[in-house]
C-alpha cells in the first residue's frame, strides 16, 4: 500500500526541510483512488501524438472504464476496423476527433466496424518507460 500526504506538492517548492514533516501519511491504494468500477475498468498504454492537446502523450497509461455513460466530447478507446484507437468522439456528427493539429477527423462510415471499448476517465503520465514485460 502506498503512502498519501493530504497536501497540494508546488512543483517549484525550494528549501531543504519537507513540507509535508508535519502531516501523517495515511495508506492509500491507487486502485482506489484512480478506480471507481474495478470490475469494469482496465488500463491501456497511449501510442501516438494524435491526442497530445488532450493531455494524453505517447507511453501514457489510460484507465478505460466500461460502465460509465458516454456523453458527447469524450475521450475514447474504440475498436474502428479491427484496431484500438483513442479519440475525442463527436457523437451528433458521428465523427472521431483526433486532438493533434494536422489530423482530419474520421467520419464513421456504414460498413466500418465500430466498438466503443470505453471511457477514458483517467491518464497517468510516465516519465520514465515502463518494462516491456508489463504489457507483453
Amino acid at each position: 500500500m502506498l503512502k498519501f500526504i493530504p497536501i497540494k506538492a508546488q512543483a517549484g517548492i525550494t528549501g531543504f526541510e519537507s513540507p509535508a514533516t508535519d502531516y501523517q501519511m495515511l495508506g492509500l491504494s491507487l486502485d482506489n483512488l484512480l478506480i471507481e468500477h474495478p470490475s469494469a475498468t482496465y488500463i491501456g498504454l497511449a501510442s501516438g501524438e494524435s491526442m497530445i492537446h488532450a493531455g494524453i502523450f505517447d507511453g501514457d497509461l489510460l484507465v478505460i472504464d466500461r460502465s460509465v455513460s458516454l456523453h458527447n466530447g469524450d475521450v475514447i478507446v474504440a475498436n474502428l476496423n479491427g484496431v484500438f484507437v483513442c479519440k475525442q468522439i463527436d457523437q451528433f456528427n458521428r465523427r472521431l476527433l483526433s486532438c493533434s493539429k494536422g489530423q482530419p477527423a474520421y467520419q464513421i462510415r456504414e460498413g466500418d466496424e465500430f466498438q466503443v471499448e470505453g471511457v477514458v476517465i483517467r491518464s497517468i503520465r510516465l516519465h520514465r518507460k515502463l518494462h516491456q514485460e508489463v504489457f507483453a
